[in-house]
């Protein structure tokens, strides 16, 4: 029977290295605090480069014997980690919630999320093929097989504490690598929290390492996995500026990397849509864990004809939302994550309204929900001479930018260094096929505004990285291609 913990079981505040909970080597710890309240949640350990090395040495040891286990038997192992997660839906949603501050219902759904990839690279673990490669010499046979890749290090975000360590866990341990991974100093409760079911699940001392550091002591320590070569890959969700801090110090060792970094998502509504499902889609796309995002749109560009009624559409569901924090059954949007992120929406809004933009609602802080809360925001008249359309914003801000034509929407749209998603809305079938080919973004949402799958593959183009995630294309980022020759066959 598959196991369920209550939510303070599911709290660990200690590094796992070698199927142990320790404390960093040193003893130091850091706070992990309430968004919504600043109360603290947990004290946990405050790792440096002792722990880092410390846990690829245990990855080190683990992966002779992890990378020889059968596929069927690590897709057994990932199965009842997947049983594990679901069971315990309930007590990591409220973990996730508490410690990130997006509402209980996404909560809930963000392990749903990050479940559905684990089931999915078990079933992929078995579907790992190689060739034979047909015969060019007498005498000679050529194949290529694949091989895990060896060490994976994986470093993820604060937005989706689960979802995308699960997401680069999972095919990792399919493949047969083991793994060091490091959560974002905001969340790292909710990865040592699936960590434990990994552990519950079965899977074996060192194939699976965690450790947690505060911002300063976290970037020494990842430091020594860029430059230890027995760390043969690195999985970054992120900013662009940390991935390619990542590429340029992990050069020297020639590590192959998988880079998910920074957005600024187009979402284009041309007049021959359908307006209502435009700003459902809107709406679900922009609003879903506060803005806070790398695939939420950043730009939305509405044609002239339908501008105007677009914008009452939007303003009035958007007026409609309540905002509040997590603990809160009825709250559908939280509190940022920080202080920090909260002075960079009121900045760009201010910028945005000292260029001309105009507020249609929002547009404000909520200082009597908390220090950390933003009204959900609608601005209209937005042009490109302001922050907000060169930097992400990631938060509930939704500026409306006007445009003529298609070619205009297509060159605006495309007017970034980032790549990672697009949206638009149309009902035309020739336009449709143009604008999805004219796109230069690695994922596009077509009459849709929720396109996350764990069977499709995620990444972007250009500044917003390489790789890929999920899907039947996500265990190649893990695997090494092998080249066999074997003569004197005749």
């Amino acid at each position: 029977m598959t196991r369920t913990f209550a939510p303070e079981e599911l709290i660990r505040t200690e590094n796992f290295i070698g199927g142990r909970w320790v404390p960093a080597s040193d003893g130091a710890r850091f706070a992990v605090t309430d968004p919504a309240d600043g109360k603290l949640i947990a004290e946990v350990a405050d790792s440096h480069v002792a722990d880092a090395r410390a846990a690829t040495d245990a990855a080190a040891a683990a992966l002779p014997a992890w990378r020889e286990t059968l596929p069927k038997e690590r897709a057994e192992i990932l199965r009842r980690w997947h049983a594990l997660i679901v069971a315990n839906q309930d007590a990591l949603g409220a973990l996730i919630s508490r410690e990130q501050g997006k509402p209980l219902s996404e909560g809930r759904g963000e392990v749903a999320y990050g479940a559905s990839y684990v089931a999915w690279f078990a079933e992929e673990a078995t579907r790992v093929y190689g060739d034979l490669i047909p015969q060019q010499h007498r005498g000679k046979r050529m194949s290529a097989i694949k091989e895990p890749i060896g060490i994976v290090a994986a470093i993820t975000p604060w937005n989706f504490p689960l979802a995308m360590i699960a997401r680069k866990i999972a095919p990792a341990l399919a493949v047969g690598c083991t793994v060091i991974g490091k959560p974002a100093e905001d969340t790292p409760l909710t990865a040592s929290a699936l960590v434990l079911l990994a552990q519950e699940a079965g899977v074996p001392p060192g194939v699976l390492n965690l450790i947690t550091a505060s911002r300063g002591r976290g970037i020494d320590a990842v430091g020594d996995w860029l430059q230890d070569g027995r760390v043969r890959k690195i999985t970054f969700t992120g900013s662009t500026a940390v991935g390619k801090h990542l590429a340029r110090e992990s050069a020297g060792t020639l590590k192959k990397l998988s880079l998910e970094l920074g957005g600024n998502a187009p979402f284009i509504v041309f007049d021959d849509a359908d307006l209502d499902a435009a700003v459902a889609g809107l709406l679900v796309s922009k609003f879903r864990n506060g803005g806070q995002t790398c695939v939420c749109p950043n730009r939305v560009f509405v044609q002239a004809g339908v501008y105007e009624r677009f914008t009452a559409l939007l303003a009035e569901r958007v007026s409609a939302m309540k905002v509040g924090p997590a603990s809160d059954a009825s709250t559908q949007i939280g509190p940022m994550i920080n202080s920090k992120a909260v002075d960079k929406i009121a900045r760009h809004v201010d910028d945005a309204l000292t260029h001309g933009a105009r507020v249609v609602t929002g547009g404000k802080r909520l200082p009597e929900l908390g220090p950390n809360f933003y009204a959900p925001t609608v601005l209209a008249d937005a042009n490109s001479s302001m922050l907000l359309c060169g930097e992400e914003t990631f938060g509930p801000v939704v500026p409306l930018f006007r445009f003529e034509d298609e070619r205009q929407a297509i060159e605006e749209a495309n007017a970034t260094p980032y790549g990672l998603a697009s949206y638009f809305y149309s009902n035309d079938m020739k336009r449709i096929e143009r604008v999805s080919r004219a796109l230069e973004t690695g994922l596009v949402g077509i009459n849709e505004g929720a396109i996350s799958s764990e069977a499709a593959p995620f990444g972007g183009v250009k500044e917003s990285g390489y790789g890929r995630e999920g899907s039947k294309y996500g265990l190649d980022d893990y695997l090494s291609i092998k080249y066999l020759c074997q003569g004197n066959l005749v």
